[in-house]
């Protein structure tokens, strides 16, 4: 079984069809959710949230079988993704991807339940705490991207779930959880 660091790659990545878009309606559509999956799959296991449509990216090719994506290919799937709200572009030219293995209200869902879980309600934390702080260690939140952070926090505080406190620094920014 070939491995990406840590990562079991599944066995139709060594299956060179893989890397062309398939003309077949039916067939390119498999290929899509296999790819979706796989770029989920690999991204939450690795904490990726920025894939650069252009970058060297480790699933983009497969040196073992001297296959890579074209171009093409990989805004198809990219794109695959967005319509289901599991990425979304972050420049108008479409060439950087945020990765979304959690939806935007999966992350808020899952941050409230994190909140509760560790009795940090009614508590302040620093945004630098919630992405690096020991409470987080071995989370979801551990890592994560903070922009895409700063968004759920947002969207938590439109439905009146939290607050963001601006700090002295972007390291000092907060928030209390009312939950």
């Amino acid at each position: 079984m070939q491995r990406l660091g840590n990562f079991k790659l599944p066995q139709f990545f060594n299956f060179p069809p893989f890397f062309t878009l398939q003309p077949v309606k039916e067939t390119r559509e498999k290929q899509v959710q296999v790819w979706k999956q796989l770029l989920l799959d690999y991204c939450r296991s690795q904490k990726i949230f920025v894939i650069g449509l252009e970058e060297d990216f480790p699933l983009f090719s497969n040196p073992v079988i001297e296959r890579s994506l074209s171009h093409e290919a990989r805004e198809v799937f990219l794109s695959a993704l967005i319509s289901e709200g599991h990425a979304e572009w972050m420049d108008k030219d479409h060439r950087k991807c945020l990765m979304l293995w959690l939806r935007l209200q999966e992350w808020a869902d899952y941050i409230l339940n994190f909140v509760k879980d560790n009795g940090l309600q009614d508590g302040v934390m620093t945004i630098e705490e919630m992405r690096s702080g020991t409470e987080t260690h071995g989370t979801e939140l551990a890592g994560i991207d903070r922009g895409l952070l700063l968004r759920v926090l947002r969207l938590l505080e439109q439905k009146g779930k939290a607050t963001i406190f601006k700090g002295t620094s972007a390291d000092d920014d907060g928030v209390k959880f009312s939950v």
